[in-house]
């Protein structure tokens, strides 16, 4: 199986605050404007094949059906954000801390554990540059240009 395209779905407080802030990330809100203005459902492309959908806390309740939403400052996800440059993580870091993100770490160069290298058993470490950053609903971001992770 090959997944060509994802949606990420956070819940969220305030539909104009997350609509503003993903905006100044530089995200393009996608869909039809609902009542308030704002496209319904609320979404961001991030990529070709990404997407995240910003619901309202009462209806994300609704989707995740009986299951209890985690308190806002449980973090059970990062959303991690792959770029080609270190200039583009800071951009992105930057554009970020100017919207009013949280920065949960700033960007700095990194060393993860080992990775595979193709299909043998070898492996390196990655050349990472990465920082985090929580939105205004606290869900967690990160930003990073990593040599040696690929993703297909």
């Amino acid at each position: 199986m090959d997944v060509d395209r994802a949606t990420v779905c956070l819940p969220i407080r305030d539909r104009s605050v997350s609509h503003a802030f993903y905006t100044a990330l530089g995200f393009v809100a996608v869909g039809e404007p609902g009542d308030d203005g704002l496209p319904e459902p609320l979404q961001f492309r991030i990529s070709a094949g990404l997407r995240v959908m910003l619901i309202p806390a009462v209806g994300f309740g609704w989707v995740i059906g009986r299951r209890r939403r985690s308190p806002r400052s449980a973090h059970e996800c990062l959303v991690v954000i792959g770029l080609a440059t270190d200039a583009e993580v800071d951009e992105l870091m930057r554009r970020a801390q100017d919207a009013g993100a949280d920065i949960v770490f700033e960007a700095e160069n990194q060393t993860w554990g080992p990775v595979p290298v193709d299909d043998l058993a070898e492996t390196r470490s990655p050349d990472a540059y990465a920082g985090a950053f929580a939105d205004p609903d606290g869900h967690m971001w990160q930003v990073t240009r990593a040599d040696g992770v690929l993703i297909r």
